[in-house]
């Protein structure tokens, strides 16, 4: 009888694994099932496009039928209600269970919002191509809105967080909202767009000289940056921050952080700070017939130190990996480390 894997998440990670393992595995070898709860892969990193309106939503979200074509790969389209490492078992929202031999969870992460009062009440998230379009779309109510009435409100754009996705976003909102402001008849000179970051400064992964870079050129283009200062609630459109200044915006996106998802550590995974532990190979700790991947792992470098970040590119070479490692787990074979090259951001 043929090995049941069983793949949960088909962003970059899972999508890798399921693509990866049947490169070693013809079909009567191994059975490979993907869940995931979208019939679409969509490319996170694009999303920040996706919202600012540069792209359309084909660019960003390509049918898994057409990648899995030919590949002997099945799908399923459900949500991930919950999954047991000790029964093996995974639930799914269309009421079905699946049983496997080797479990990969490539689940990925919710956004954090660290429990500030009415943050995640009164603002707008960015994971998935519906959120970027709910952002597109409500940024050109609020402009409309705006050339009737002339409330500052409307024409205040605040966005949460200055890592990667918050910066990439207000880029994409002062490249590409100035145009749509024009069809309404308002100068986008009018608009506020303000990026509100706790920590000293915005981009805090990459080089001085490229921060400075990257501030300077969206200040040309409008922006202001409010540095060294957390959120610390939001009540309806004020948003309140830690210096004491509140800020009325009708449009409000966290950006701000990531968190674990809370079905990773209830499966009965061994979890540390919320994510699933694994060894070198992206083995759990705990349970040697599951691997994790992508942001649902805390992954660490064999010389210790910070944990592997959860990129885009990280997530791709772990999906990779364990395309292998699930073959040499069931051949008895060599496991592979996990050594990811860095492409650069």
């Amino acid at each position: 009888m043929s090995k049941q894997i069983v793949i949960l998440g088909a962003g970059y990670a899972g999508l890798l694994s399921a693509l990866s393992v049947r490169e070693y595995y013809k079909k009567d070898q191994v059975q490979v099932t993907v869940v995931n709860q979208f019939p679409t892969h969509q490319i996170i990193t694009e999303l920040h496009r996706l919202a600012g309106g540069s792209i359309s939503e084909q660019a960003v979200s390509i049918p898994l039928e057409k990648l899995f074509k030919g590949k002997d790969i099945d799908l399923a389209i459900a949500k991930v209600e919950s999954f047991s490492v000790d029964k093996k078992e995974v639930k799914l929202s269309n009421g079905s269970t699946l049983s496997y031999d080797a479990l990969v969870v490539a689940l990925g992460s919710q956004t954090g919002f660290f429990g500030i009062p009415g943050l995640e009440e009164n603002s707008m998230v960015l994971k998935s191509v519906k959120d970027a379009n709910q952002i597109y779309k409500h940024i050109e109510d609020r402009i409309r809105e705006y050339a009737q009435t002339k409330n500052e409100a409307d024409a205040t754009i605040v966005i949460g967080g200055g890592g990667l996705t918050g910066v990439e976003l207000i880029g994409e909102i002062v490249d590409h909202f100035p145009k749509i402001a024009k069809k309404f008849g308002v100068d986008f000179k009018d608009l506020k767009v303000k990026l509100v970051e706790a920590g000293p400064k915005i981009l805090p992964v990459l080089p001085d000289p490229l921060i400075d870079r990257a501030m300077s050129s969206l200040e040309a283009r409008g922006v202001e940056f409010l540095t060294g200062l957390p959120v610390t609630g939001v009540k309806g459109n004020q948003i309140e921050l830690k210096d004491g200044q509140t800020i009325t915006a009708n449009t409000l996106v966290w950006t701000g952080g990531v968190a674990a998802l809370p079905i990773v550590g209830e499966s009965g995974l061994e979890v540390d700070r919320g994510k699933a532990a694994v060894n070198e190979y992206l083995q759990s700790t705990s349970h040697k017939d599951v691997f994790v991947v992508g942001d649902s792992a805390l992954a660490f470098p064999p010389e210790g130190g910070r944990p592997y970040a959860p990129t885009a590119q990280n997530a791709w070479q772990m999906g990779e990996l364990v395309g292998y490692n699930l073959y040499a787990a069931f051949e008895g074979k060599k496991l592979e480390v996990f050594a990811p090259v860095n492409s650069g951001t």
